[in-house]
């Protein structure tokens, strides 16, 4: 069992930074693979970003690319989103999810990841 308790959500402007960070319980940290998802209101649940439990393999959603930037700290058992250059589209509610593999075969499908967060909110005004 993982616990998923996400933090640095707020409010920015449009051009900003933010980081998020995903701290998670258990021993068993590097033997997750971990993801990012976010969901505005009235739209279906995004993937943002993946990391493998090592930490070696990256994925990015489309939408993200070149602008966000997943991290892990094995040590700390906690996983970052850095957010730059952000736009008023990235505003949404944004989760932690956590898989049980190493190596996640679907990345970047919601229903990969069994451990879910409670959320944290990114509103990004123009």
């Amino acid at each position: 069992q993982v616990q998923l308790v996400e933090s640095g959500g707020g409010l920015v402007q449009a051009g900003g930074s933010l980081r998020l960070s995903c701290a998670a319980s258990g021993r068993t940290f590097n033997s997750y693979a971990m993801g990012w998802f976010r969901q505005a209101p009235g739209k279906e649940r995004e993937f943002v970003a993946h990391i493998s439990g090592s930490g070696y393999i990256t994925y990015y959603g489309d939408s993200v690319k070149g602008r966000f930037s997943i991290s892990r700290d094995n040590a700390r058992t906690t996983v970052y989103l850095q957010m730059n250059s952000l736009k008023p589209e990235d505003t949404a509610l944004y989760y932690c999810a956590a898989d049980r593999a190493i190596y996640s075969a679907y990345p970047m499908v919601r229903e990969e990841y069994e451990y879910w967060g409670q959320g944290t909110q990114v509103t990004v005004s123009s």
